[in-house]
């Protein structure tokens, strides 16, 4: 088995490494990741079956890290250790999948029961899916399922065409004379509106329906074949080869014959010529492209042939160019002036006679960066963890009932999404100016002191019953964890100079006796001062 270990702070990975017992479960090979975009690259290629995440991360986070593996990799466990003691992270954690949270600082115990249910779990699922898989194979030999997934995998892998060379040459005619192929992809996103309501409940039908109507086309004469693409949940491909290359007109045809049954055209993006089954990946590619390059302004739906250079667009926009304005409306905190400051945005972009889906990919990023650096103007050190809970996931094209780019639904979404941050900064700053979050500033800003309750009541002019209360409900721990957790972070930093003794430290982050730190340090990271020292030592 392997595991990967995701968190930004190496000593945290260095913990669990030193807190697991890998052998007892099996586990020959540990993995490591800096953040939730590094371990998605890694769990692609490694495929490790139990994974330790941390939730505030930059770039990707584990909030994000979850969603992707709940919907990318059900099948690996995943263990979330975390300092964020909140019960919307923890409900996340749930919902998305994971077996355990755990909070920093580690409990030994807990982890090792974390590890032994997620270990089971996994091995329990792996021989169901054994017993699933072997079905599955018999089952699929004699459904149409069977063949699109082994044509939808050429794509990703060509190389296994070999294996399936005769099965693929008796069932479709590609045998052995096809030398090259062009793919289309039919989007299935570019439908009307009342086609996808009509199938709404019922996906596979519409599938079903689309792949016959262009099979009918590619059949007789066998020039091609159409499947539904399952690595994607909106594509069916159609792989053209042998008398129907060049193959634009004839999937011109396929398109009216889409429409005369369905009353529905759609947009249909072609590859060049290329080898097969070597250039399969390519020609998917280009075929992408092609429909990426459209223009979403047009009504019409089209047959769209790949170029290798992209049309030049006489008018470019950066969304850039018009952040600072809107920056300040949402810093005023009022609707209309978020609304005023958008609206020079989209009156720019209503001026544009094309828009692609690659420019607003562009866009897209533009204002995700923009809006990541306003959050770590007005939030510091809280922008990664509340970037993560606001920020939408994805960028969502929104199609009008003709198909086209739907630009006043546009607006309203990034209307919608800055107005929420304005109001999440108005209430970040109501926070500051609430006295018990003054008070835990003070407790930051004077950790190294001799500081007690009644210095804190004496300092505020509150009683430390009132003041104990609201420390607790706000920030759910008492005052004295959330001091000793302050003293216990410093000190973690103090201790990577070895030129410091303990008794320094100790002194440094508050304590007079250097006994008494050492137990409280070791009560909260788990760790010694010592210990903790030669582990993280570089």
């Amino acid at each position: 088995m392997k595991a990967i270990i995701v968190d930004d702070e190496k000593h945290v990975r260095e913990a669990i490494k030193l807190l697991v017992p890998w052998d007892e479960f099996h586990i020959e090979e540990i993995l490591e990741a800096q953040d939730g975009q590094e371990a998605i690259e890694t769990i692609l290629e490694e495929r490790p079956q139990i994974i330790f995440t941390d939730m505030m991360m930059p770039l990707v986070g584990g909030m994000e890290l979850l969603e992707w593996l709940q919907t990318n990799y059900p099948s690996g466990k995943t263990i979330v250790i975390s300092g964020f003691d909140d019960f919307q992270l923890v409900r996340h954690t749930v919902q998305h999948g994971g077996v355990d949270y755990i909070l920093k600082p580690i409990d030994a115990e807990q982890l090792h029961a974390a590890v032994t249910k997620a270990v089971d779990c996994w091995n329990r699922e792996e021989t169901e899916r054994q017993g699933q898989t072997q079905r599955n194979i018999e089952m699929n030999q004699i459904r149409p399922v069977y063949w699109d997934k082994l044509l939808s995998n050429l794509i990703n892998e060509p190389t296994g065409y070999e294996a399936a060379a005769s099965a693929l040459a008796k069932e479709f005619g590609i045998g052995p004379h096809i030398q090259e192929c062009q793919l289309a992809i039919v989007n299935m996103h570019t439908l009307s509106g009342k086609l996808k309501e009509k199938f709404r409940t019922d996906q596979d039908l519409l599938f079903f329906s689309i792949t016959n109507i262009c099979n009918e086309f590619l059949r007789e004469p066998r020039q091609g074949v159409a499947y539904r693409y399952w690595n994607s949940d909106n594509e069916i491909i159609l792989l053209l080869f042998g008398p129907a290359l060049p193959g634009y007109k004839l999937v011109a045809s396929i398109q009216e014959g889409i429409e005369a049954t369905l009353r529905s055209r759609m947009d249909i993006g072609i590859s060049s010529i290329l080898p097969f089954p070597a250039g399969l990946p390519e020609a998917y590619g280009q075929a992408r492209t092609a429909l990426r390059r459209r223009n979403l302004l047009t009504a019409g739906k089209e047959v769209h042939i790949y170029q290798e250079k992209p049309p030049a667009n006489p008018l470019l926009l950066s969304f850039s160019d018009y952040a600072e304005p809107i920056r300040l409306a949402v810093r005023s905190g009022s609707p209309e002036q978020i609304h005023r400051s958008v609206l020079l945005w989209f009156e720019a972009v209503n001026k544009l006679e094309s828009i692609t889906q690659e420019q607003l990919e562009l866009w897209w990023n533009e204002y995700r960066l923009q809006r990541s650096r306003w959050l770590l103007e007005w939030f510091g050190d809280q922008a990664n963890e509340l970037n993560a809970m606001t920020e939408p996931s994805s960028f969502m094209i929104p199609f009008e009932e003709s198909g086209t780019l739907s630009i006043p639904l546009w607006q309203q979404q990034m209307d919608a999404d800055l107005t929420g941050l304005s109001q999440l900064m108005l209430k970040h700053q109501h926070q500051d100016n609430n006295v018990i979050f003054e008070i835990a500033k003070y407790i930051q800003n004077h950790y190294h002191q001799d500081i007690t309750l009644q210095e804190i009541a004496n300092h505020f002019y509150l009683s430390r019953e009132y003041i104990s209360r609201k420390f607790k409900q706000e920030f759910k721990v008492n005052l004295s964890d959330y001091l000793s957790s302050i003293r216990a972070e410093k000190a973690k930093l103090l201790l990577l100079n070895p030129h410091l003794r303990i008794a320094q430290v100790a002194e440094m982050v508050g304590y007079d006796d250097e006994k008494y730190f050492s137990k409280v340090f070791k009560k909260i990271v788990g760790f010694s001062p010592n210990e903790y020292r030669k582990v993280n030592q570089p």
